[in-house]
């Protein structure tokens, strides 16, 4: 076959000039003539070629199918494997040149028919190597003579289905079991398993990489593997956990991001390589929230760019490159790798590999804005794009901008821009986006310094970490000082890693600098120094703090507001990531968004395998967590009142039983049907949407189901639950559960029928509620079941409270148990308890208690439970109260409720000067003096 004229060489030249009209770049408008794919180089060489194979490849986009159907004709025309797959290639190449420039396939069409051909390729490159290997050695055999198998792990863009047309492919072998072959069929030359499968490895390489007159299939690059180029080229299952374990880098945890297993395709199918994913899974996403990795991508990234000023600095031309050059491909790809591997260990939901698909979950799990996710996006398919039509030009793995002016005219033609300048300002502005997006990511190149006016950038350069620590001491005040002093000679502090001992330096500088300026005070810098003592050891919180200054300080300002705070997050250190969210003080709780997140994130987990019981305990946890530290900084920042702390809280906890009750009813061993008969009553605080932080939950569970066996059923199933909710792990526990409440409480059933519940409450037979099990009634409410079992339950709920009674005998029942409260909490002194003195919030709690339960059979507006505040205003407005005595009572029950919130956030004493609430007592006693008469203690 006559031999191609070479790139650049005046006949070539010559040639194209035929194909695209010469353009002045900024002036002349492009036509279709100019984007037609026979300009392609690449492309007029195979249609030379290859003119008589060209039909072999089905119509349309090519996919594993139709090339399968091709590779097959070219076989019959008596092509061996090796070259019918590098013909292959040169056919599906071609399509795509036509296909994408011409008729602006989408880019997911390009990658996926590069992606599936190396699967194809590989495949077929296995079976070929395992025949001939099997046939000189016999199969390699694992422990009971199974065989041990091969598994060939794709990297990089061939991992995440995203291969460029002219990518090499980045391999790792991996086979499960170390042992030896069986031998051929006369028993002789049994090797080891790590010799067969190291030489089925350069069989592999011999069929797709290995270069020919028809070319290559794929340059094959080896380097990712354990130990690189000095390491053997197959390491076994073991190994591979080994070297995680103790010499795993943390540029490698960013290449096993996109790991996958592409051949034999059999393993694919049969999923037998699940064992790898619990040596890559824990080694790419750590439990806690690891910002250690920052300074690694820093590292990482600054390489590739010195490396690639360093190619350039002999032609600048060079420096115009779509993928490594500022606002490049790789500043897309490093910026959503890295927020995935930060979060990935405790968010499962964003472990995907497609960079296109990931900017999609990072949005929506509100880690990256809308606009910014979809700026990227656009920026990532038009770079990618570019870099295709780079490729198609020569067939050449390069990613540097043309130089000649028909090839920038070509390539802008089939980018659909009608000039050369309007396709370069589309360029820069999209590397622009990029690159100050990736900019703010990583800080710039400070490395997350001290960023305060009293800091030392050099310290880390010519002093120790403990001389640095000593010599921030003047800058300090005094109680401060004292504390970092401690540190010089701490063992916590001393096992630091110099590097993180740095960090803490510049954390220490930072907060010292900020108490200068007043915008901390001393007791939060007090306060964080105790929260980060015990921590010193999870480098990752050192790293968060110095990474993100924004976090700093308002972790500050929070300890610096109140101490139940402090010690919730030493509880929760991971919550403070929450922090960093720009919608922290804009959103409220969202309990349909959350329950989605959950969900994604527990489906995430079932398609690891990783959805035992104990992760999903933990993945319960992190998130109420999570939420619960959200509302408190709303809260600690003015943004929230004390009522819609108690709403979004209640809510909370209505949405973690509504999830816990379906993920323990789904891995119930006897469940008898798809969804239970089963609901939830929810008394006190929760009833009434009154919950507190750390508030215990008063519930009740009852079940509607004929089945002879449900007795026992949903008692296993209400244990599980509990168990659910109150057990300790490492992440801590849900809520404390009260069941008190149920009928003849704890000495009655834990679970107990509708029917059974319903005639308890309603005072048929014999075994009755009690009056202030009615009184509970009152804020009861239905938190989770079916709609007609919600409805049922109000039909109870009503009939309670609009029963008969005589004012006269509940009056003097409500009265007493309220004596019995007030001397179970007595009131020493002359102070005030908000709570329980005469006057205080249990005093308006008993008397809508009773307005309730006397008045609303003949009022119905009393029957809703809509809380003390709104039913107070309600009972003025029917005429119960005197004009002005319902909004005076509630307006002092939201003081009072306000200043006991305030006390329990700074774990102060509830009780008070009695002169500062005079007025709210006051306006308290004239309500019970009213509805009840006699004062309590009277």
């Amino acid at each position: 076959m006559t031999a191609s004229p070479n790139i650049g060489s005046p006949a070539l030249d010559s040639a194209l000039s035929t194909h695209v009209p010469p353009v002045a770049p900024c002036l002349d408008a492009l036509t279709l003539a100019h984007r037609e794919a026979a300009y392609s180089r690449f492309v007029q060489r195979v249609r030379r070629r290859y003119a008589s194979e060209l039909d072999c490849l089905p119509p349309g986009a090519p996919v594993h199918a139709s090339m399968q159907a091709c590779l097959a004709q070219l076989l019959a025309r008596s092509l061996a494997m090796p070259a019918a797959l590098r013909v292959l290639r040169q056919l599906v190449l071609e399509r795509l040149v036509v296909l994408d420039c011409e008729q602006d396939a989408p880019l997911q069409a390009v990658t996926r028919a590069v992606t599936e051909l190396a699967e194809l390729a590989l495949d077929a490159a296995c079976t070929l190597a395992f025949a001939e290997l099997d046939d000189l050695y016999g199969a390699p055999l694992a422990e009971g003579g199974t065989r041990a198998q091969l598994w060939v792990i794709g990297m990089g863009k061939l991992g995440a289905r995203e291969l460029n047309v002219s990518s090499d492919i980045d391999l790792i072998y991996v086979y499960d079991a170390d042992g030896e072959t069986a031998g051929n069929a006369q028993g002789r030359n049994r090797i080891s398993n790590h010799e067969y499968f190291g030489k089925a490895v350069k069989h592999i390489y011999n069929t797709v990489g290995e270069t020919t007159e028809h070319g290559n299939v794929f340059r094959v690059d080896l380097a990712l593997r354990p130990n690189g180029n000095s390491g053997p080229s197959a390491v076994s299952l073991g190994a591979l956990e080994e070297y995680f374990l103790v010499q795993g880098r943390e540029w490698e945890r960013f290449a096993w991001l996109k790991s996958r297993l592409i051949a034999p395709a059999a393993c694919v199918r049969d999923k037998s390589a699940n064992g790898l994913r619990g040596a890559v899974l824990p080694f790419v996403f750590r439990k806690y929230l690891d910002y250690n990795v920052f300074d690694s991508l820093r590292s990482l990234h600054r390489q590739i760019r010195e490396h690639a000023s360093k190619r350039a600095a002999g032609n600048p031309g060079r420096a115009n490159d779509v993928k490594l050059s500022r606002g490049g491909i790789r500043e897309i790809e490093f910026t959503v790798q890295l927020l995935q591997v930060v979060r990935g260990g405790q968010f499962p939901e964003l472990r995907t590999r497609p960079t296109l698909d990931a900017l999609q979950r990072l949005c929506k799990a509100n880690l990256m804005p809308p606009a910014t996710a979809e700026a990227l996006a656009t920026a990532y398919d038009f770079l990618r794009r570019v870099e295709h039509r780079i490729q198609y030009l020569d067939d050449q793995q390069t990613h540097v901008m043309p130089t000649r002016d028909d090839d920038l005219a070509w390539l802008a033609a089939t980018m659909g821009c009608a000039t050369v300048c309007e396709f370069l300002r589309a360029l820069d502005a999209h590397r622009e986006t990029v690159a100050q997006e990736f900019d703010i990511l990583l800080g710039g190149t400070s490395g997350g310094g001290c960023n305060g006016a009293g800091c030392n950038g050099k310290n880390g350069a010519t002093r120790s970490a403990v001389d640095s620590l000593q010599g921030v001491l003047p800058q300090l005040p005094e109680a401060f000082a004292a504390k970092v002093a401690q540190w010089c000679e701490h063992p916590r502090v001393l096992a630091l890693r110099e590097d993180a001992r740095l960090r803490l330096v510049r954390l220490v500088e930072r907060t010292g600098a900020w108490l200068e300026e007043g915008r901390v005070n001393e007791q939060a810098a007090l306060r964080l120094a105790d929260w980060i003592e015990p921590l010193l050891r999870r480098e990752s919180y050192l790293a968060l703090l110095q990474e993100r200054p924004s976090v700093h300080e308002r972790l500050l300002r929070l300890l610096g507001a109140a101490k139940w705070p402090a010690r919730y997050l030493l509880k929760h250190p991971g919550v403070i990531d929450e922090l960093a969210s720009q919608q922290l003080l804009t959103d409220r709780f969202d309990a349909l968004q959350f329950e989605v997140e959950l969900e994604n994130r527990r489906d995430a987990l079932r398609s690891t395998d990783e959805d035992d019981e104990e992760t999903l305990l933990n993945l319960l946890r992190r998130a109420h967590h999570a939420e619960v530290f959200r509302t408190l900084a709303r809260d600690l920042e003015g943004v929230l009142s004390v009522e819609q702390v108690a709403d979004d809280l209640s809510a909370l906890a209505d949405t973690m039983l509504r999830v816990t009750a379906r993920w323990c009813w789904g891995r119930l061993k006897n469940r008898h049907r798809e969804e239970p008969a089963f609901a939830i009553i929810g008394y006190g605080k929760l009833g009434g949407k009154e919950l507190g932080y750390g508030s215990d939950l008063d519930i009740v569970f009852v079940y509607e189901d004929e089945d002879e066996n449900a007795g026992e059923i949903y008692a296993a199933f209400v244990r599980k639950m509990i168990n659910w909710m109150t057990v300790k792990t490492g992440e801590g526990d849900l809520f404390e559960i009260d069941t008190a409440l149920r009928p003849n409480g704890n000495s009655g059933m834990l679970v107990t029928s509708f029917t059974a519940y319903a005639n308890y409450q309603q005072q048929r037979g014999s075994n009755t509620a009690w009056t202030w099990e009615h009184q509970a009634m009152t804020r009861a409410r239905a938190v989770l079941g079916s709609p007609a079992m919600f409805a049922r339950f109000d039909a109870i709920r009503e009939s309670v409270i609009t029963a008969e009674r005589d004012s006269t005998a509940l009056a003097a029942e409500i009265v007493a148990m309220r004596e019995k409260v007030r001397a179970a909490h007595p009131v020493r002194g002359d102070m005030f308890d908000v709570k329980h003195s005469h006057g205080g919030m249990v005093d308006v709690e008993f008397v809508v208690q009773f307005l309730v339960l006397s008045q609303s059979r003949e009022h119905p507006e009393l029957r809703l439970n809509t809380g003390n505040i709104n039913l107070l205003q309600r009972a003025e407005a029917a005429g119960l109260l005197r004009p002005g005595m319902g909004q005076a009572a509630s307006d002092a029950y939201r003081v009072l409720r306000q200043i006991q919130h305030r006390a329990r956030l700074d774990e102060a004493p509830t009780q008070v000067d009695a002169a500062l609430v005079a007025s709210e007592a006051a306006a308290v006693q004239a309500l019970w003096q009213h509805v009840l008469g006699t004062p309590p203690g009277a």
